[in-house]
């Protein structure tokens, strides 16, 4: 087994071997708003949810030079709102176009094909084709880095209201294959649900 010091590695490196052995991701698909009311839109697989009283979850957005840079999280920060997709794989090329290095005042949900849809508790719109979106608000920000130096922004939002595509809703669960979401791997690759493995918790310790 190799054994490697991450003190050793540059950024780009670390990136790497943290993105390639934390797998497959889910990948949240953010709409914010800036202070023009553009309504920007971008992925982010550094994602997850961490606690469900009160429902939140988490966005970790990485800065540059140690500044605040992704459009995302400048709204997020200005706005105190925004709202997570959770795409299936029929949209996987649209939701890779909204990737793509746009202009702040160019808005990636219609350069992307999406169609847009209002929230029901926040000001800022989600996209229609999402078979889930959840309203969320600002719940809590901490900047992430050593030293006073700061590379990513996490961010901490409280869902507000669920929006949820009744063929993936069953009795209030979520029926993942119905869903099919996309999944994240290192690097341009990604991945989907293949099959489900049905296994109960045990009862007690032996």
């Amino acid at each position: 087994m190799k054994s490697i010091n991450p003190n050793d590695l540059s950024k780009k490196e670390n990136y790497k071997l943290l993105s390639g052995s934390v797998i497959p991701r889910p990948i949240a698909f953010v709409t914010s708003l800036n202070d023009q009311d553009v309504l920007n839109a971008a992925p982010f697989s550094f994602f997850n949810m961490v606690g469900s009283e009160p429902p939140l979850i988490v966005l970790s957005i990485g800065r540059s030079e140690g500044k605040v840079s992704k459009h995302t999280a400048i709204n997020i920060l200005n706005r105190k709102e925004f709202v997570v997709h959770v795409l299936d794989l029929s949209l996987l090329e649209s939701l890779n176009q909204t990737s793509a290095p746009y202009a702040e005042d160019i808005s990636e949900v219609e350069r992307a094909g999406f169609s847009t849809v209002d929230s029901t508790e926040i000001k800022t719109p989600g996209v229609q084709e999402a078979k889930i979106r959840l309203e969320c608000e600002l719940f809590e920000h901490l900047p992430l880095g050593e030293q006073g130096i700061y590379h990513h922004d996490l961010i901490i939002g409280k869902v507000v209201q669920y929006h949820i595509d009744e063929q993936v809703y069953d009795d209030g669960k979520i029926l993942a294959e119905q869903l099919n979401p996309i999944a994240r791997l290192a690097g341009p690759n990604y991945a989907h649900l293949s099959e489900q493995i049905y296994l109960e918790r045990p009862t007690k310790g032996e």
